[in-house]
């Protein structure tokens, strides 16, 4: 579950990470420039192998929705953001408007981070299949969160990637809510192939596609066996088996875990023959940053990725 910091302390902090990063906390919201950090942008703790395999220092650190702690989540001034923190691997969410157009956006319905009530009175609950595609760009996705993020719009997924591939960026993927859009997994890999998503490069080193549907994560991986998938869920011990048939990644919530069932994980081999990862999310405070990599978790999904990092690797030493 997103929570927003308080605005005043995420400003802040968002102030004195800047100010490490050689920016500030204007440049966050300013566009594209991207303000110098130390070494090379890396969305791990260490050196990423392929397809986001933890570094030699610690867990990967994924900016959840970009830096959603930062900016607006699921908009391109979030990844940005997450860029210019330094951390490539971001995460969305993908579903589908009324005129079958795939866009980034978390909740089914339009009204926590638009201003779709205003601008669409009428058109109550206000769901994203129920608004086109020409509708939803319309409307204001930054000023809930900010007024210096106003005029931010939910983009395309099409959009979205060649954000992501202009930042140099990975992307872990997700399918969101599979059951409300029948065949949106084969949609979404011919998105990803039109945007050359699925050459070897990116397949291998830049995307993951995650679901919490287990059929949705079983069909991507039938239509892509190459691709590296993850299942969001903490299943039994006696389960994990079953999942290690079609996917090569368990990501559970962080309360619903222990290290014993993160050894039991990385005991099985995967859909691709190798030991399974976890990567555990929604972590946004040192010390539960600290907690999961004592688990031995692979990877750390969070709305703040340079707490985590700093957390787990200390004082941004990348």
């Amino acid at each position: 579950m997103y929570v927003r910091p308080a605005a005043a302390a995420a400003a802040a902090f968002l102030g004195f990470t800047l100010t490490l990063l050689g920016g500030t906390a204007a440049s966050a919201a300013s566009g594209p420039t991207v303000p110098t950090v130390p070494s090379s942008p890396s969305g791990s703790t260490g050196p990423a192998g392929p397809a986001g395999t933890p570094g030699l220092l610690g867990p990967v650190v994924y900016a959840h929705r970009g830096a959603s702690a930062y900016a607006p989540e699921n908009t391109l001034a979030a990844i940005d953001l997450a860029m210019r923190l330094g951390f490539d691997w971001v995460e969305n969410d993908v579903q589908r408007t009324k005129d079958g157009e795939l866009v980034v956006i978390h909740d089914d319905t339009l009204a926590r981070t638009t201003d779709a009530e205003q601008a669409f009175p009428d058109r109550k609950p206000w769901r994203v299949k129920d608004f086109t595609a020409a509708e939803i760009a319309t409307l204001d996705a930054g000023s809930w969160f900010g007024e210096e993020f106003a005029g931010e719009r939910v983009p395309t997924l099409r959009e979205y990637l060649d954000r992501v591939e202009r930042n140099r960026q990975r992307l872990l993927l997700e399918v969101k809510k599979p059951e409300l859009y029948p065949g949106v997994e084969k949609q979404t890999l011919q998105v990803l192939g039109e945007a050359g998503w699925l050459d070897t490069d990116h397949v291998q080193r830049r995307l993951v596609v995650q679901s919490f549907s287990a059929d949705s994560v079983r069909l991507v991986h039938g239509l892509r066996p190459d691709l590296v998938t993850a299942f969001l869920g903490t299943p039994t011990l006696a389960e994990l088996p079953k999942y290690a048939q079609f996917t090569d990644r368990i990501n559970p919530w962080h309360t619903t875990i222990s290290a014993d069932w993160v050894a039991a994980v990385h005991d099985l081999r995967g859909a691709h023959g190798k030991a399974m990862e976890v990567d555990t999310w929604i972590v946004d405070d040192a010390a539960t940053a600290r907690k999961v990599q004592g688990m031995g978790v692979d990877g750390i999904i969070t709305n703040a990725p340079d707490v985590v990092h700093q957390a787990v690797l200390g004082a941004f030493a990348f």
